[in-house]
């Protein structure tokens, strides 16, 4: 969780585990208080809306939807996948590929360029599918997630510029909250109520057979 103020950013994280739901509302209230600020006070929310774990989806949603009602807030939605590739962009690539483990075989992954006023612009849709199915459009792009760590014979896409630490680096809430700063301030914002995840699959587990047949 973090909360973007001019050019301050204060910030708290936790990988997500079977305690996320508790934890995420204790952060948020120890981020305000840092801040000397209430939740009314603020511009608006962003959210992260996947693609991930779909629990942890939902609970981000949820959790948005239920702190903007209550406060009154408009609410930005940002893909874990924008968020990655933005942290790339910031620090001076031209276009990113960014890629997260899916699990059962598979990686979320997605292209980006940069945009002046969005943060990041996609080059085409999000996606899921196994790892030899990704294939980024002709040029040179800088890859960042995970999803190049679990499977390693990525770092061979035509073109693909990898760092190791790129390689295992997670969305970061500073990301989500400049890209939000940035979509509220070009009038993006939405009502609570619109605001719906972005699964990209909508399969969570194999069978039993599937699995035997990995």
């Amino acid at each position: 969780m973090a909360l973007h103020s001019g050019d301050e950013q204060i910030g708290r994280y936790e990988e997500g585990g079977k305690t996320h739901a508790q934890q995420i509302l204790g952060m948020v209230d120890a981020v305000l208080a840092e801040a000397g600020l209430s939740l009314s006070m603020l511009d608006g929310l962003a959210a992260s809306i996947g693609p991930g774990a779909f629990t942890g989806v939902r609970i981000s949603v949820a959790v948005a939807q239920g702190l903007a009602f209550g406060a009154g807030l408009r609410v930005v939605p940002v893909t874990t996948l924008e968020a990655l590739a933005f942290q790339l962009l910031r620090r001076g690539a031209s276009r990113a590929i960014a890629c997260l483990d899916a699990r059962m075989g598979e990686v979320y992954w997605g292209c980006f360029a940069v945009d002046r006023d969005r943060g990041v612009r996609a080059e085409g849709a999000l996606r899921v599918g196994p790892p030899d199915t990704v294939a980024p459009p002709a040029g040179v792009y800088h890859g960042i997630g995970r999803g190049f760590a679990a499977y390693p014979a990525l770092a061979a896409l035509p073109g693909l510029r990898l760092g190791a630490e790129d390689a295992r680096a997670l969305p970061n809430a500073g990301e989500f909250a400049l890209l939000g700063a940035l979509r509220l301030a070009a009038g993006e914002g939405l009502d609570p109520a619109d605001l719906s995840p972005l699964y990209v699959r909508d399969k969570v587990a194999l069978t039993e057979a599937e699995r035997a047949a990995q």
